[in-house]
């Protein structure tokens, strides 16, 4: 009896310890996160008033914002908001959703392209149905899908090494292509582009081969041309535009090319420390440039702030990027690890795809600049993803767990056999080993 009760004694002491363990160490208070939110809060600030400045010539006083500015202050809180409840779950919890998220974003990307739906809730917009309408506000879902596919593939990734080969490269592939060619439909060409390389993110981080990417990277390249008789009549002229400026063709400077041209005209201006506000208002708001609160934010910027302000921006963005990739090198979950390179990723294709637009490298094909343009599905989504950055630096991966994506030098795709929380071996067998407790 004595026995037994020292062993209840113990077996009660070891659980007690165990719980309480977690407790006290399952949050990292201090962490790179804060860089990123700090980053995010700064570029939301500088986005607030590039719009009002977008949108105003005179202001009557430094308080009086455009009513599109206190809009996104509006949008910038709720997304601040969001960002805190989605940190505050374990990373692992949210995990568990990945697919049902993803179920339902396809759903509602499907429900965009239903011709019934009434115009009332899904009206065309510069020819694409791509937004629904919510009373006062109109939601993007091609934004929100952007979270839930990269939840979706770091939760597949998270415990395969069959993406280590060529064919095992085709589920990624699958999983891509569903949300790619929804958003196609509508059309929305930009932003189906910008899943690619959240995809090639994750996949190197997973420890896909280089060269199998290669692979499909110059595959997809030689196939390209054969995908401009497809292209609609809009998407022809953006390219036919892009290759007149190269030419240095200014005929089209008030038609096909008067946005790039004029955005160009505004970043010229600029110069190299900026112009006063009173003069930045005006030229921006007599030149008429369209989405100027928009897709066209950069070069408003730089009209006001110079070279240097467009560089602070890009810095601040670096920073960002840099923080979340901070995280996912010292996470040593999978799950967290993949979370942390698929975010950063979409948000850094974001950034050169805009910024290329604005100073004429790359065609005009409607995408915005995080945290800086105007939009609460956009700005929403960036919180999110500063929240789930901020979620996986908080939170310890709980044990027992497998380090991420260790391989062998050789070229069998086998991993090493990495020790488990509690320093025993983990044997392999194709498949995952291990799971959520």
């Amino acid at each position: 009896m004595a026995r037994q009760g020292t062993g209840h004694a113990l077996g009660w002491l070891v659980r007690g310890t165990t719980r309480a363990e977690p407790a006290r160490a399952s949050l990292r208070l201090l962490n790179a996160s804060w860089i990123a939110v700090l980053a995010g809060i700064a570029l939301s600030l500088v986005g607030v008033y590039a719009i009002d400045l977008a949108e105003t010539v005179r202001p009557e006083s430094a308080m009086d914002l455009a009513p599109a500015a206190w809009k996104q202050v509006i949008f910038m809180t709720v997304g601040m908001i969001a960002a805190v409840l989605v940190a505050l779950p374990h990373y692992r919890i949210v995990g568990w959703f990945a697919w049902p998220a993803f179920a339902i974003a396809l759903c509602v990307l499907v429900f965009v392209l239903v011709p019934v739906v009434p115009d009332w809730l899904v009206r065309p917009r510069n020819g694409a149905r791509a937004w629904i309408n919510i009373g006062p506000f109109v939601f993007q879902p091609s934004e929100v899908a952007k979270i839930a596919y990269v939840l979706a593939v770091a939760h597949y990734l998270r415990y395969r090494h069959q993406h280590r080969e060529l064919v095992g490269l085709v589920v990624p592939g699958v999983i891509t292509a569903i949300p790619v060619g929804l958003i196609t439909l509508q059309p929305d060409l930009g932003t189906a582009s910008l899943f690619v390389p959240a995809l090639f993110a994750m996949l190197i981080a997973a420890g896909a081969r280089l060269r199998h990417l290669t692979i499909i990277v110059v595959c997809a390249a030689l196939a390209a041309p054969a995908a401009y008789p497809f292209l609609q009549h809009h998407q022809k002229q953006r390219l036919i535009g892009l290759v007149k400026q190269i030419e240095g063709d200014r005929t089209t400077a008030y038609d096909i090319n008067f946005q790039s041209f004029t955005a160009q005209t505004l970043i010229g201006a600029g110069g190299t420390d900026g112009m006063p506000s009173p003069a930045s208002r005006a030229m921006v708001y007599y030149n008429r440039l369209p989405e100027r609160h928009n897709d066209m934010i950069f070069a408003v910027i730089v009209n006001r702030f110079g070279l240097l302000g467009g560089l602070g921006v890009m810095a601040l963005y670096l920073v960002w990027i840099s923080a979340a990739l901070l995280v996912a090198a010292m996470c040593r979950d999978p799950l967290g690890r993949l979370i942390c390179v698929g975010l950063p990723a979409f948000v850094a294709a974001q950034m050169v795809v805009n910024i290329g637009m604005n100073v004429g490298l790359l065609p005009i094909i409607g995408i915005t600049l995080p945290f800086l343009s105007y939009g609460g599905s956009s700005m929403l989504t960036c919180w999110l993803m500063t929240g789930l950055v901020a979620n996986v630096a908080l939170h310890r991966p709980r044990p027992p767990y497998r380090d991420s994506f260790e391989y062998a030098d050789g070229d069998d795709g086998r991993p090493f056999r990495p020790a488990n929380a509690y320093g025993k071996a983990i044997a392999f067998s194709g498949r995952a080993t291990t799971r959520e407790v």
